[in-house]
């Protein structure tokens, strides 16, 4: 059994020799180990389980999350989903939280501090159609997308539909 084994790995070993080049392998590791260290580079925000977090200031709603006023949206492109059956944290039933996110960071008028927020998509439905908000308040050129409002964020989701947008709350800036 043991010389079987031996003489399958030398077959196998031979072969694998005689396909591949030990400059072609040096290059290909080369492109994995650039490539593995750029990744967390990218320039997204993932929204894994950031809306389970609870909120600095979710015993005292300041003003009306339906406007456009509201001190969450400060940069906020699209529907609201707090008009749209949604919370500012929970996308409406049927909607598909988008995995990638843009941030902004806007003061919140009761307690005069700055917060980060995430703007989460909710995808797969038709747009909602009420509530549009269009305030770019620290929007970025294109150079800059995971600061940009001008992407459809929804690309990460299964259907690219886009229907509202949630402002989560990370934290403090």
């Amino acid at each position: 059994m043991e010389k079987l084994l031996d003489q399958w790995m030398e077959r196998s070993g031979r072969r694998l020799a005689q396909r591949l080049s030990r400059r072609g392998f040096v290059a290909k590791l080369g492109v994995l180990l650039v490539g593995g260290t750029a990744l967390p580079l990218l320039p997204v925000a993932r929204a894994a389980a950031d809306s389970a977090r609870p909120e600095p200031d979710a015993t005292t709603p300041e003003g009306d999350p339906e406007s456009c006023d509201y001190w969450r949206h400060c940069a906020i492109d699209g529907f609201a989903c707090s008009c749209c059956g949604g919370t500012q944290t929970a996308c409406p039933p049927g909607a598909e939280l988008s995995a990638v996110t843009w941030i902004g960071t806007c003061r919140n008028p009761a307690d005069d501090r700055n917060y980060v927020i995430s703007y989460n998509d909710c995808c797969a439905k038709s747009p909602c159609g009420r509530c549009i908000c269009n305030r770019n308040e620290g929007d970025r050129p294109m150079y800059q997308p995971a600061k940009s409002n001008d992407i459809n964020w929804c690309q990460s989701a299964s259907s690219n539909m886009y229907h509202c947008t949630l402002a989560v709350v990370l934290g403090e800036a």
